[in-house]
């Protein structure tokens, strides 16, 4: 079997799961993975980098978490563009398949929330919980993110198969280059910062510096707008 008949196989396995698994379980079901699949979304990390950041400085959270996004960001974007795989919902006729959240506009392969929640669980298990019961719970919620982006409409089976092995990969240059050299940078310019740092508890600058509260409140509110930006555009153009 040459690579050609390989491939075209694969892809007609592609199309059969998705079309089988498609809306599984009807709309309370659905509802459930629609929330499950927030967890693979870059809204919740940008929202723990800012956090870290800005109201609980920890450089060792803010330095892995935000490599492992940064390492994904260029590894899945780069992947995405040169393979561009078209979603499941632009080949199939109108109505076979049904799209149970918006739209993405980005390439299909390989899936950002597979990546998200594959390398960001390896690294809260490896680092922050010593726990068999939560590294399971993680593993579970691997699986039902990546299971939630078939149901949902949005990808192939293959998409969150390599979005999880690129989470690996992803999760390792974290391990071993970026995440070490993100933590030194930040341990680098803590020295030129001119107040005092307050290490893992909550900033007093945010009550008693208003300028210091103001860009607190204005990040997190353009995390917001980044997430829903479409859905307000969408609202306004009905309007």
């Amino acid at each position: 079997m040459d690579f050609k008949e390989f491939s075209n196989r694969i892809d007609q396995w592609d199309q059969r799961i998705i079309m089988k698994y498609n809306g599984l379980g009807g709309k309370p079901f659905t509802i459930i993975l629609r929330f499950i699949s927030f967890f693979g979304r870059e809204t919740l990390w940008l929202f723990l980098i800012a956090f870290y950041l800005f109201i609980w400085y920890d450089p060792f959270l803010l330095a892995y978490i935000s490599a492992t996004f940064l390492t994904g960001l260029i590894l899945i974007l780069v992947i995405k563009q040169t393979v561009k795989r078209k979603r499941p919902f632009e080949r199939f006729e109108e109505g076979e398949i049904i799209v149970f959240e918006r739209k993405p506009t980005s390439r299909s392969f390989p899936s950002w929330h597979s990546y998200n929640v594959m390398a960001q669980g390896l690294l809260f298990g490896l680092f922050f919980t010593k726990s068999p019961i939560i590294c399971i719970l993680l593993f579970l919620l691997v699986i039902m993110v990546s299971f939630s982006r078939i149901q949902l409409g949005v990808h192939y089976p293959t998409d969150v198969i390599f979005g999880c092995i690129f989470g690996i990969i992803g999760f390792l240059i974290t391990l071993y280059l970026t995440g070490p050299l993100i933590y030194k940078m930040l341990t680098y310019l803590e020295q030129f910062v001119a107040y005092e740092i307050q290490y893992q508890e909550i900033n007093t600058m945010l009550i008693s510096n208003i300028g210091y509260l103001l860009l607190s409140i204005s990040i997190f509110f353009a995390i917001f707008l980044l997430t829903f930006y479409k859905k307000i555009m969408k609202s306004f153009k009905k309007e």
